[in-house]
């Protein structure tokens, strides 16, 4: 994975540079209005930009969501994660083998055994963003967490043998 530096911009936000494995430098400028600009540079010139694009709260959660693969995960990838720091998102399917099956969120109680939390379901080509406490887990359905890497790793446990 490329390189991610944050830094703060006084009076407008947050600012993230990344540069990619296959060269490429991308800066993200998140407004504390909820509107994000999106800076490609040119490979051979780092201050010269290729393109620019300004979106809404709500069009960058969109496609932050498409790009993230909860919409759509690619079927090469058994298991996605997406790392920042200390936060990772991950998915994991529920197998028919596993404890968890028929029991809500509240009766695994989630975040409090194991401090992770589950960002959507997804199954049969519907989802469910931010589910709640009273939402049942069903076999083949696609988890999407969120957690330190230890936190997954224990919500992985519970799932598995309730």
């Amino acid at each position: 994975m490329g390189t991610i530096r944050e830094s703060e911009l006084p009076g407008i936000g947050k600012k993230y540079q990344v540069e990619t494995d296959a060269g490429d430098k991308i800066v993200i400028v998140i407004h504390d209005d909820g509107r994000r600009e999106i800076y490609h540079f040119e490979k051979d010139d780092p201050d010269e930009t290729i393109s620019h694009v300004t979106l809404e709260d709500d069009e960058a959660r969109q496609i932050a969501s498409i790009i993230g693969g909860m919409t759509y995960k690619p079927k090469a990838l058994d298991s996605i994660q997406v790392s920042l720091e200390e936060l990772v998102i991950e998915w994991c399917k529920v197998e028919p083998s596993f404890k968890c099956i028929n029991k809500t969120i509240a009766e695994l109680e989630v975040r409090q055994r194991t401090g992770a939390t589950i960002l959507a379901i997804v199954e049969k080509g519907q989802q469910k963003i931010n589910p709640g406490p009273d939402d049942q887990l069903r076999a083949n359905m696609t988890l999407v967490m969120a957690g330190e890497r230890k936190q997954i790793k224990q919500l992985k446990e519970l799932l598995l043998h309730g």
